[in-house]
Parts: C-alpha cells; sequence; structure tokens
C-alpha cells in the first residue's frame, strides 16, 4: 500500500512540473508570437489556397493567387524577424527533448537527446521565405503546396516546443489531416536535410 501511495505520489510530482514546464513555454513563444500576425497569416493563406483551388472562373482565380502573394510575402518576412528575435533566447531555454513524450527536465538531464529551438526555427524561417520567393519557378498550386507543407512543419515544431512531438503530431493530424511524415516529405528538400539532421527524423 505504502508503495502504491508513494508511486502516486511521485507521479503526480512529474505532472505538477512537467505542466509548469510546459506552461513557462508556452508563456515564452507566445511572448513573442504576440508581437507579430503569423497565425493569422497562416490561417488567412491556408483559407484562401483552399478557395483559389476551387474556384472554376480562370479570371477569378488568378485575382486571389495574386491577393495571396502578398500574404505570403508578408508572412515570410514576419517569420523571418520572428526568429531572429527567438534566437536571443537562452541557450537552456531553447532546448527541445527528441523524446515523444513530456519528461520533466528531459532536455537537461538528456542534452543529447534534444535539439535547439532556435535552429529550428531559422530552418522554418529559410524555407518559409524560399517557398513564398520562388513563385516565379512553380505553378502557383506547386507553390501553395510547398508553402503550406512549410507553414504546418513549423507549427508542429511549435507544439513540440510547447508540449511533445507525440502532442504536436496528434494536432498536426487533427487539424490538418496530415501526418508528421507527410509533411516532412512534402517541404522543399533543402528544409528536409537541415531539419532532419536537427531533429534526428
Amino acid at each position: 500500500m505504502e508503495i502504491l501511495t508513494l508511486t502516486a505520489l511521485i507521479l503526480f510530482g512529474a505532472y505538477l512540473i512537467k505542466s509548469r514546464e510546459q506552461k513557462r513555454r508556452v508563456t515564452l513563444l507566445a511572448s513573442h508570437l504576440g508581437n507579430y500576425q503569423i497565425e493569422h497569416l497562416m490561417e488567412n493563406l491556408t483559407e484562401g489556397y483552399l478557395r483559389c483551388l476551387g474556384e472554376n472562373d480562370p479570371e477569378r482565380r488568378e485575382q486571389i493567387w495574386s491577393l495571396l502573394a502578398t500574404s505570403e510575402q508578408t508572412l515570410a518576412s514576419q517569420f523571418t524577424r520572428f526568429a531572429a528575435e527567438f534566437s536571443k533566447v537562452g541557450a537552456a531555454d531553447a532546448r527541445v527533448s527528441k523524446f515523444p513524450i513530456a519528461l520533466p527536465f528531459a532536455q537537461t538531464l538528456f542534452p543529447g537527446s534534444s535539439f535547439d529551438m532556435r535552429e529550428a526555427l531559422a530552418i522554418h524561417a529559410r524555407g518559409i521565405a524560399d517557398a513564398a520567393a520562388n513563385g516565379a519557378q512553380r505553378t502557383p498550386k506547386s507553390k501553395a503546396f510547398t508553402l503550406s507543407a512549410e507553414l504546418f512543419l513549423m507549427q508542429h515544431t511549435c507544439h513540440w516546443f510547447c508540449r511533445s512531438k507525440a502532442v504536436a503530431s496528434a494536432r498536426l493530424l487533427a487539424r490538418h489531416k496530415t501526418s508528421y511524415a507527410q509533411v516532412l516529405d512534402a517541404v522543399a528538400p533543402a528544409t528536409r536535410r537541415a531539419y532532419c539532421a536537427l531533429v534526428g527524423s
């Protein structure tokens, strides 16, 4: 009976520590994201792409693509500034555990099994900027597909930082009906290589 009580207390203590740590990470990320409209722009682009792909009138479709191009450039610019701002965060606060589930102090106890969020955001900033700027070399549909994947992977990383890889993957699947593996496969090759080298996927 004493063993069960002790186990329950340990598990409860670990839960409290994990929750406190996750709340701190959410607050840290939100304090930087709050200076930008990244989430709003991402939502507008995602909805705009779907609307454009469902538009039968070629002229109207071209108008929508043109309007979306402005939002793409704005988003890319804002995310680049956000990543540069977050790069000033302390190294200890930027470490992210590679373990699938959240464990208290995992990134501190197992530094070899963690990655630097600052580096991850820098990779995302390059990927998003390249996808937004490379429209002339691809069709608008292809550009939208690649940029959407870059944005979804970035969102996955943010959720991973705040919660865990498992939670991030579940949210990605629930929100966008897309798996983590599918998103990794859909981003630009340069993004995929740099990201996989960093997080070990």
